[in-house]
């Protein structure tokens, strides 16, 4: 199993088919994507600094040579979920950390909580890709675009929830990033 992730995985195929079929359900109806426009613009991460679009993350990851950390997460739900935001991903010194270190994207699976279409399916598409089953999985790695302009993911490594806050996260993330670089 580790060795199919530590390949490039092509995940574009699922989450351009999601998109594409989104779009075309969207323009159907003017007042429906009206009103699809205006969510997708409020809708922003449970936790300031994350992204929620893959793209936006491609492309800062891109500038920044950052690899990307997305957390898989029942943001509304998920006991777990909520235990790694509030012993972790609020802390300052994870923020600071994260900073200077990683890309965070949040995709969330909620049950109350409405997400954009849009963004729903880009998310259940990298579920797809990672073959995420439980949250939170947090997963690690590398984007790149080949010339057709399908993503690549080059994983890097996968956690979950972990005790002992942010020293201890960050640990486990800085050493699967180490080893990834020295492969």
């Amino acid at each position: 199993m580790k060795k199919i992730f530590n390949k490039t995985i092509i995940v574009s195929s699922v989450i351009v088919g999601g998109l594409v079929v989104m779009s075309f359900v969207n323009n159907t109806d003017k007042n429906n994507k009206q009103d699809n426009t205006q969510a997708e613009t409020e809708y922003k991460a449970t936790m300031e600094g994350w992204e929620v679009d893959v793209n936006v993350a491609y492309e800062l990851s891109k500038k920044s040579g950052k690899p990307i950390m997305a957390n898989f997460t029942g943001s509304d739900w998920c006991g777990w979920c909520i235990k790694l935001k509030n012993e972790v991903f609020v802390k300052p010194e994870f923020k600071a950390w994260a900073k200077k270190n990683v890309i965070l994207l949040e995709l969330d699976f909620p049950r109350k909580k409405q997400i954009p279409e849009e963004i729903k399916q880009q998310n259940y598409g990298m579920q797809k890709a990672f073959a995420v089953t439980g949250y939170p999985t947090i997963w690690v790695f590398n984007l790149s675009k080949s010339d057709s302009g399908q993503f690549n993911i080059d994983a890097i490594g996968k956690t979950g929830y972990v005790a002992g806050g942010p020293a201890k996260f960050q640990e486990g993330v800085d050493a699967m990033i180490k080893q990834h670089k020295e492969k």
